[in-house]
């Protein structure tokens, strides 16, 4: 098999907890793949399983490092491939490869063997009740907290729909792939310290689901997150 990454669990233990209201799901569970990589289809479906939990976010993200294989992969952007070189550094891995899933941007391993992603988000701690993140038309309100760093809120626009992708050439040249909520769009709204703080949604592509992901740093633990 190609591309595998060892299992690296960065959180600790604990049971899991009961299944949230669907806008604030317990889990943030991002892949990073590539069409042009053999070891990723098994990973897609696994995530595409995931897509349908209330309870997790998933996040399909598409990375450019593999396009020489011979398939240019039809999602890839350059801010996929810098944000898992950014869980990278700040898991202290020098290197970036696929499949690989996050869970809660606490627990890195391998997105294709479904049995050790289960236990990474059953053994993963929710996220915490506190800061609450408000929404109201296109502004939104993070309540006070107490963060170990300074954090970023992400606005994610993704595409919840199963979409088909016959790959023509490279290592999956004759398969055809389906993906859910594969990313579009990764904006970094702005910092949060602690204080009470206020943002805007900016104007997008009115087809895509939404998602805020707060996270200590740029690719540190996931501190709270909601659909929009």
């Amino acid at each position: 098999m190609r591309h595998l990454l060892p299992a690296v669990l960065l959180a600790s233990s604990a049971a899991a907890p009961a299944a949230p209201a669907p806008d604030s799901p317990a889990f943030v569970v991002e892949l990073f793949q590539s069409q042009g990589c053999s070891s990723c289809p098994p990973a897609d479906m696994v995530l595409n399983e995931l897509a349908g939990r209330p309870d997790v976010i998933a996040l399909n993200f598409a990375v450019t490092y593999w396009d020489y294989l011979g398939w240019k992969d039809s999602f890839a952007q350059p801010a996929f491939t810098q944000r898992q070189w950014d869980y990278a550094k700040a898991g202290g891995r020098n290197n970036v490869a696929t499949p690989q899933m996050i869970v809660n941007g606490r627990v890195a391993l391998l997105g294709s063997r479904r049995g050790e992603v289960d236990l990474a988000i059953n053994r993963s701690r929710s996220l915490k009740p506190e800061p609450v993140i408000r929404v109201s038309g296109s502004r939104i309100d993070i309540g006070a907290g107490k963060p170990d760093t300074v954090a970023t809120l992400w606005l994610v626009r993704y595409d919840p729909r199963a979409i088909a992708v016959p790959i023509k050439a490279g290592e999956n040249g004759g398969r055809t792939i389906v993906h859910k909520n594969v990313v579009r769009e990764l904006t970094a709204l702005g910092s949060w310290n602690g204080s009470g703080a206020h943002y805007i949604v900016p104007k997008g592509n009115a087809g895509l689901e939404r998602a805020l992901i707060l996270q200590a740093g740029r690719g540190g633990p996931v501190i709270a997150a909601r659909r929009i």
